[in-house]
């Protein structure tokens, strides 16, 4: 078992629970990553075997374009995706950042990170 991320990737947005907020949009982070068993991939070095981080990347892309109230929400819908696209993934955790959130003081980013397990 083998760990695949994507770290640090930036998206302009229009999420949140303010309706300000998504008229305004604001600047998000996202790190991904899955766990899944890619020893024929390196073995064989071939992709098919393997996530993608171009197909992953675009998945997270996707999602975070689609408007939503909750990062919760952007979250679990990004790991269904992925966890649909690739059946061989065990493990998905996310990490997304709304970064200057709108509390009525300084932050740098809020967060949420969620996980799932293949049962």
């Amino acid at each position: 078992m083998g760990t695949i991320a994507l770290e640090g990737l930036e998206f302009f947005a229009y999420h949140g629970f303010y309706p300000e907020e998504r008229i305004i949009g604001n600047r998000y982070g996202v790190d991904i990553s899955v766990k899944t068993d890619f020893s024929k991939a390196a073995e064989q070095d071939k992709i098919k075997y393997t996530v993608n981080y171009g197909t992953l990347y675009g998945i997270v892309k996707e999602e975070m374009l689609v408007s939503s109230l909750l990062l919760e929400t952007v979250a679990q819908k990004i790991i269904t995706k992925v966890m649909s696209q690739f059946p061989q993934v065990q493990e998905v955790e996310i990490i997304i950042r709304k970064f200057n959130p709108p509390i009525g003081g300084v932050c740098k980013a809020s967060c949420v990170t969620l996980r799932e397990i293949r049962e």
